[in-house]
């Protein structure tokens, strides 16, 4: 998150956690939700029922193997700080093994958090983008209003309909984003279905890639400018090269779920993840770039 968008958060919304701290949490990724055997999970995990690999202290006992352990889907999953919200905020710290009688609950009104805090994340790096005017006016008051729907009782929150909020606010955001392309807009690719496409003579520069699903598409070397990345599937798509240090709305998770190195130019903001193509040493380096012998 920007400067100016962590200072936002700090004051519009009283204060924001819109990054997870596991440690205050009770493991409720780990519970909540449902995952089905595939490339992104080893096993089968109905809604509810804790993950064999979750602890009694609510930490992960695999959590430095799991991508070789067959959990790459665990790697990627940002809770935006729902998670200690709901555990600490919402709950008052109750942990839902203590108090297996509200575990139920917790775990549908996580369901419901999680999606505003990542509104709220949204419109923390839209505000920072957006110069002061009515779409920023705009902005601070779903901000706002969002972060209101946050601080509900667990009744509120199973009650509320958080399609239509975040139909209503995404809609806002869409203008931020056009906002903060003008004049370097590009194709307007919303909602493509890219899986696997070789993109890398396509221009992405400046596009509105909000929606879209680039499931292992080939982006090497690709200049994405200030291209709308909102929601954008990147599960598998090889980012080698390319350069995304000016994408809007692009976030930590997009990254892990993506395959990149050394050349991928980031938005300062963010990390590189670890599982990336580690770069060259100096050593190393200076041997590609030295001719061969001539015998």
């Amino acid at each position: 998150m920007s400067e100016t968008a962590e200072a936002h958060s700090s004051t519009a919304g009283g204060g924001r956690e819109l990054r997870a701290d596991c440690a205050r949490c009770f493991g409720l990724c780990c519970v909540a939700p449902a995952f089905s055997a595939s490339a992104d999970f080893a096993i089968d995990k109905p809604a509810g029922q804790a993950c064999p690999n979750l602890k009694a202290d609510s930490r992960c006992g695999i959590h430095r193997d799991l991508r070789e352990r067959g959990f790459p889907g665990c790697t990627v999953f940002d809770c935006f700080g729902a998670g200690q919200h709901v555990a600490q905020v919402t709950f008052g710290g109750r942990d839902w093994r203590a108090a297996p009688e509200s575990a139920r609950q917790m775990f549908d009104t996580f369901a419901a958090m999680r999606p505003l805090h990542e509104l709220l994340w949204y419109l923390s790096e839209a505000l920072a983008l957006t110069a002061p005017g009515p779409l920023r006016d705009e902005l601070a008051r779903a901000w706002d209003e969002t972060g209101r729907l946050t601080d509900g009782t667990p009744e509120e929150l199973l009650a509320l309909d958080v399609d239509a909020h975040r139909a209503r606010v995404n809609a806002v955001l869409s203008q931020a984003g056009e906002r903060a392309r003008a004049g370097r807009a590009g194709a307007d690719r919303r909602g493509a279905v890219l899986i696997g496409a070789d993109l890398r003579r396509a221009d992405l520069s400046g596009a509105n890639l909000r929606g879209a699903c680039l499931i292992g598409a080939d982006l090497r070397g690709v200049d994405l400018g200030p291209a709308d990345l909102t929601g954008a599937d990147l599960r598998g798509a090889d980012l080698r090269g390319a350069d995304l240090s000016h994408c809007l709305f692009l976030h930590q998770s997009q990254l892990d779920a993506a395959r990149g190195d050394h050349r991928t130019v980031l938005p300062a903001a963010l990390r590189r993840p670890t599982h990336w193509s580690l770069a060259l040493s100096p050593a190393s380096a200076r041997n590609r770039r030295r001719p061969p012998r001539r015998g």
